[in-house]
Formats: structure tokens, sequence, C-alpha cells
């Protein structure tokens, strides 16, 4: 592996997130030579931000750790157009409102990850609503959208993709390349931001805003992406089964979780260790090496470390006894997904196939009843094998709960309301 002045190359590459940079040898010598401000943009498209953002936290906290500023820039304006990157269709619009409160949710996972104040180092949240928002569309287009050239912005992957499809692109999705452009020579002016990062598929947005501050404010700028992640069998990064994997506790439990990461799949634990936890490299590399039962070891390091960085270290010490207890110990914990069912429901009895369904264990009747054909469903540990079954009070445990379990790792409590 190539060896780098800046300390931050050197574990930004170790850990698997170097891809490309617009100029490698001018960000080597910038960055070993003094602190540089580096900023990440996320848009509020949703009321959480999911563990396929959380790749360029991580990316951002790794600056942080190396002596460098963070800037997390909030799309509050850039969300009410829509990133077609990697998108087939157009984004659905959001209100306002709804783009203020995500924005305002979204906020606080960024400070379990990033140290933010008034230090050197410390990160700044900024949104470019603030400046976006106020922009004149007459002169924008005189000062800005004159140094874009139609011909170059057709080239682009996010447009060119979906022209190749013949799939529809908005005029409104074609100005996003040019507010992202801006936001980095704005963020130049204002915070005297040098590094732009993202993903590899944000590559030609960066270029575009390199060469925007380029010729409106004779800036040297810098971009740095990384590679998409997906997992060794080839998922999208960021899902699961039941849905995508949110980093707030009211839209996925610090449980489930967990058992995101203890579940990974073997060819992915080394990988998932560098890009998700802090955990040196070489003890990376003695716990990767690991093979058989004892890789499990490791797996659960990589569940107690991510989940420590996005709930805290003692919601990871219950979510990893929580496992402890259903895997090892008497099969339930008080711990475990739970879903309310109305108790003159359960007193008449709810199908099975409609229960599991409800519990978010199979995503339809259907799935349900290939499941119980396959063997895969069990009611307080005893396989389901007729789909015509009712569940209902006689099944209440001891602890007053009814335990539904997909397969050996996915168990939900059903209670009754």
């Amino acid at each position: 592996m190539r060896a780098f002045r800046s300390a931050f190359l050197n574990d930004f590459a170790a850990r698997g997130h170097l891809h490309q940079c617009t100029d490698l040898e001018g960000l080597d010598a910038l960055m070993s030579k003094e602190r540089v401000a580096g900023y990440i943009g996320f848009d509020s498209t949703a009321a959480s931000l999911h563990i396929g953002n959380l790749t360029q936290i991580m990316r951002l906290r790794t600056l942080q750790r190396h002596g460098h500023k963070p800037i997390v820039l909030v799309g509050g304006g850039t969300t009410k157009i829509g990133d077609p990157s990697g998108k087939d269709e157009v984004r659905q619009l959001l209100s306002e409102q709804q783009i203020i409160a995500n924005s305002a949710r979204i906020r606080e996972i960024f400070t379990r990850y990033i140290k933010f104040g008034d230090g050197p180092t410390d990160a700044i949240l900024v949104d470019n609503s603030d400046w976006l928002d106020k922009l004149e569309y007459i002169p924008f287009l005189r000062d800005v959208g004159r140094h874009f050239t139609i011909n170059r912005m057709i080239t682009m992957d996010s447009v060119k993709l979906r022209l190749d499809r013949e799939q529809p692109l908005t005029f409104l999705e074609f100005n996003y390349m040019i507010l992202q452009a801006y936001d980095f020579a704005e963020l130049f002016r204002r915070h005297g931001c040098r590094l732009q990062m993202g993903g590899s598929d944000q590559w030609g947005n960066i270029v575009t805003g390199i060469d925007l501050a380029r010729r409106t404010d004779n800036a040297e700028l810098f971009g740095l992406t990384s590679p998409l992640i997906a997992t060794a069998s080839g998922a999208k990064m960021g899902k699961s089964v039941a849905g995508a994997v949110w980093l707030s506790a009211d839209m996925l439990s610090p449980y489930e979780f967990w058992q995101y990461w203890r579940n990974a799949e073997d060819a992915d634990v080394g990988r998932f260790l560098r890009i998700f936890t802090d955990l040196p490299i070489g003890e990376i590399e003695k716990l990767e090496s690991l093979k058989g039962a004892e890789l499990n070891d490791a797996k659960k390091i990589l569940a107690n470390e991510a989940t420590a960085l996005a709930h805290g270290q003692a919601e990871a010490e219950r979510a990893a006894a929580t496992a402890r207890q259903t895997f090892e110990g008497d099969g339930v914990s008080a711990d475990l997904p739970t879903v309310s069912v109305d108790r003159g429901e359960l007193a008449k009895g709810v199908g099975v196939l409609a229960l599991f369904t409800l519990a978010g264990l199979t995503a339809s009747n259907s799935e349900a009843r290939r499941q119980i054909a396959g063997g895969g469903l069990k009611v307080n540990d005893q396989v389901v094998t007729d789909e015509g079954a009712k569940v209902g009070e006689r099944d209440l445990n001891s602890g007053g709960a009814i335990k539904l379990s997909l397969g050996k790792k996915k168990h939900v409590l059903v209670r009754p309301a």
C-alpha cells in the first residue's frame, strides 16, 4: 500500500476509504503541513440517516481524529431539488415543513460521532438553505450559470445514465449539480473549506464544484471519493430483510442495530471493522484472520463497537446481553423487539400468517406461507407447520409475551395491549 506524508490519508487508505482524488499529491502535501477543513453533504430526505450514510460520517470522524476540521453540510436547500445520482426515477418532493423536521432530527445523529464546538478541529454544522434559499434566479444564472455548459453536464453519470435509459430527468433535478458545486464554492468563502468528500457516485458533482471555485474565486480545492459499499453477497449497504438500518433508536432499536452487525457475512467482517469502528488496523488484522466459529467473536466485537458509537456503550452492552440470553440462555429477553396486539384479538386468536407479517418478520402472508413450507417460522421456539393455525392468549409465556422467530436470528415478542 502506498505511503502518504499525511497521517489522515494513510489511515483513510488503510481503512478502505480511498477511491479517487482530484489531486492526490497536492492534497497529501497540504494535509501534511496544515489543518484542512473538509465537508460532506447530507440531504434531509428522511427523519433519520441509515448505515449507508454512516460510511460518510465515519470519514468525517477519521478526518477529525487526525487533526483536521469536519464540516457537516445539511442539505435543507438541495433536498428541495433532489439528487438524481444513482436514481432511476424522480425523487418524491418533500414539503418545506418535512425538510425542516428531518434536518432537525438528523442533526442529533452527528453529535454521537463527531465533536462540535469552537476549537480549531471541532466540527461545525451548516445548512445550505442559509444561502440557496436567498439566491435570485437571474443574478444566479448570470454569475454562476455561465460557468456551466450543457455539453459537459450531460456527460455526468447522474444525467447520462437516466438519458441512456430513456428515463425522465426533470429540469429541477438537472440543476442539482450546479447547486452542489455552488455549495463547495460558498463553503470555501465562508469557512475556508478546501476538501469535499463523498461516495464515488458524487465524483462528477465534486469536480464541477472544484472547477466553479477555480473560475469564480481562483481557489484550489480538492475532491476525495470513496467506494460505494455493498455486502460481500452484493446487497446494498444500509438495507436488511426488514428494511433500512436506521441510526435513530426510535426507527430501529439498538438491539436490532447490534444484530445487523452480528449477522454480517464472514467475508465482510474485516472490511466493516475498518470502516465502521475506530479499532487499530493491527487489531483488525488479527480479528479478520480468525476462522470458523472463532470469527463469531470478531462479529460480536464489530456489533459492540458499531452500536456503542451509534447508541452509547450502555446500549451496546444491553444489546449484547439480550443476544446472549436469547441464543445462549432461556431463549427469551424482555429487550427483544416488541409489537402490541389487542388483548381482545388475542383472546379470539390471530392467524399465524397475519401475526408474523404484523411483527415485520415477513413482508406478506405469501412470504409467511413460503417460510412455513421451509420450516423457517417458530412460535415460542416450536416450528409452525400449519399455515391456518391461530396464535392466542394460551400461547403467552410466563413473561406475558409470545415469542415469534424467523430462522435462528430474528425474534419479536408479541404482547397484549
